[in-house]
C-alpha cells in the first residue's frame, strides 16, 4: 500500500466525470487499499479516486475513524437510488484543505454499489454517512464543493487556496 498525492482544486481531474469500473481485479483492489491509506493519513472521512488522479468510479469512506475502530466502506460504481429529507451540513474536503462550507444535502439516502470483491450491496444511510456518500459521489460526477456554493463563496475559496500556495 502507498499514500497517493491528493489533487487540490482547481486540478482538472476533479472536474471530470469518472468512468465505471468494468472489472474488479487486483489493480483495482490495490487502488482501493492505497486510497484508504491516503484517506486515513490525510486524515479524512472520504476519498474519491479522482482525488488521487484516477478517473474510476471508486470511493472509500470511514466516518468513525480515527475516533473509533476502522469501518471502511468501499463504493465501486455507486448509485443513489432513493433520497429523502434535507439537511445542511458544514463540509470539508481533502481537495480544499482547511476550507469548510455549508452544503444542502439529502438527509437520508439509499444507494447501491460493489464492494472491493465485486459483490453488489445496498445501503441506507442518514446524517453524516449520507452526507459523506453524497459528497464522494459528487466527486465521481466531477462536482466539487466549488459547484455547491455561491459565486462569491467560490471566489473566497479560490483566494484562500491561492494564499496558501495551493
Amino acid at each position: 500500500m502507498s499514500i497517493k498525492e491528493i489533487m487540490i482544486y482547481p486540478a482538472e481531474v476533479l472536474k471530470k466525470r469518472s468512468e465505471p469500473v468494468a472489472v474488479i481485479d487486483d489493480e483495482i483492489r490495490v487502488l482501493v487499499d492505497d486510497m484508504a491509506e491516503t484517506m486515513y493519513a490525510a486524515p479524512g472521512v472520504g476519498l474519491a479516486a479522482n482525488q488521487v488522479g484516477v478517473t474510476k468510479r471508486i470511493a472509500v469512506i470511514d466516518i468513525d475513524h480515527p475516533e473509533g475502530e476502522s469501518d471502511l466502506l468501499v463504493l465501486i460504481n455507486p448509485e443513489i437510488v432513493e433520497r429523502s429529507g434535507e439537511i445542511e451540513w458544514e463540509e470539508g474536503c481533502l481537495s480544499f484543505p482547511d476550507i469548510h462550507v455549508k452544503v444542502l444535502r439529502s438527509q437520508k439516502i439509499r444507494m447501491t454499489a460493489l464492494n472491493r470483491d465485486g459483490e453488489a450491496y445496498e445501503l441506507e444511510a442518514e446524517e453524516l454517512l449520507a452526507v459523506a456518500i453524497q459528497h464522494e459521489i459528487d466527486h465521481l460526477d466531477g462536482i466539487t464543493l466549488a459547484n455547491k456554493v455561491s459565486f462569491l463563496q467560490r471566489k473566497m475559496m479560490m483566494r484562500e487556496l491561492k494564499n496558501r500556495g495551493n
